[in-house]
């Protein structure tokens, strides 16, 4: 089970709680030592927090500034240390991904402690990864349990959501895969994008839960109009299936081109199968060859175990001229593409003061994301 901390841009929330443990009383304090990181002097000084914000989201995404995320940081810091609580979660977020300063843990922590101190109800999320996975702090999971229940009860969709995983899983509890639907279905009623996909997939792709198609479709279509990409392919996936339930004859090609852009080898893999059998698009041999190539290249040693026969099959077919303009195309696309995206951007979804970005999946052995100041051309 993969969880994925929140950076500042999705926090929103604001909820006033207090938290069985400990927090730095003031959030003016900084035990850890302030920030080294030096302000450009060429750039203008902000005087106030907001001034200080828009600065910093201007230094991340490169608009009016060179773009700089040592200075971003630097900024959100400054906010931070005035007792903005977004401003709190986004530097926290920054320490614990290694984004602007070096990796630190456990500064992360005392951020997030800071910004949950202060309101902001997603930092107990943040805090409860933390525990769950030991990181800055000793490894408690009934502790993140928890604290991911009082999120919860503070409408945090997210919290929800990981109870799901939690308890459907049986990761650190003991495994209940009712409860764990149970959760899912809060998380979703919070319109929670990753609540709403996994309980969408449950009732759509489990051989062992009954099947809702209906209701998954909406759950996935409500997920995937939020920007979570697995969703994306997810919806486009249960209308090539059942192409009954879909709105429009090439809906479900528009959802796997989404998915297929936002890097997802699977959604390509589709697309190519699609191409291959003539299934919703013409029979297309260079077209089935391009996708597979670029869910290759996108997948990697799983993707390339499940399409070496394909692309024998269809290299043969096409011959070493085509082929290799066909590698060559696709080998350039994913240069565009190479961010495997878990959020992509949405218009008019913009509630804070951060700047829209889209967020890259978790490598292996994290639980961070790398967040992105604009989408891939």
């Amino acid at each position: 089970m993969r969880m994925r901390i929140d950076h500042g841009r999705a926090l929103i929330l604001a909820l006033a709680f207090g938290i069985p443990f400990l927090f730095v009383s003031s959030a003016l304090a900084d035990p850890l030592g302030a920030g080294d990181i030096p302000a450009d002097k060429a750039a203008p000084q902000p005087r106030s927090v907001q001034e200080q914000i828009k600065l910093a989201n201007d230094y991340f995404a490169g608009r009016g500034v060179a773009q700089d995320f040592a200075q971003s940081a630097h900024w959100f810091e400054k906010a931070a240390l005035a007792g903005d609580a977004e401003a709190q979660m986004q530097i926290g977020y920054f320490y614990d991904a290694g984004i602007g300063v070096p990796k630190d843990p456990e500064r992360a922590v005392h951020w997030y402690q800071l910004a949950a101190s202060n309101g902001w109800a997603r930092a107990r999320v943040n805090l409860a990864i933390l525990y769950f996975w030991g990181s800055g702090v000793k490894k408690d999971q009934q502790l993140a349990v928890q604290l991911f229940r009082e999120a919860a009860a503070k409408g945090v969709g997210l919290a929800a959501c990981y109870l799901g995983d939690i308890y459907y899983l049986g990761v650190g509890v003991p495994q209940d895969k009712v409860a764990g639907e149970r959760w899912y279905q809060k998380g979703a009623e919070m319109h929670n994008p990753q609540a709403e996909s996994d309980l969408g997939l449950l009732l759509f792709d489990n051989p062992d839960h009954g099947h809702d198609l209906p209701r998954a479709a909406a759950l996935l279509r409500e997920s995937a109009a939020a920007g979570y990409v697995p969703a994306i392919y997810s919806i486009g996936l249960l209308l090539v299936r059942n192409p009954g339930l879909a709105k429009s004859p090439d809906e479900a090609i528009a959802f796997l081109n989404d998915a297929a852009n936002a890097g997802s080898w699977k959604a390509s893999t589709m697309l190519g199968v699609l191409a291959r059998d003539g299934e919703g698009v013409p029979v297309d041999a260079g077209a089935a060859y391009f996708h597979f190539r670029v869910a290759e290249l996108q997948g990697g040693d799983d993707a390339k175990t499940l399409l070496r026969f394909d692309l024998n099959k269809l290299a043969s077919s096409l011959g070493p001229a085509q082929t290799a303009s066909l590698d060559s195309q696709a080998q350039n696309w994913h240069q565009q593409h190479h961010n495997v995206l878990e959020f992509v951007h949405r218009e008019g979804e913009n509630h804070s003061r951060y700047s829209e970005y889209a967020l890259a999946e978790p490598a292996n052995g994290t639980h961070t994301v790398l967040i992105l100041p604009a989408l891939p051309n």
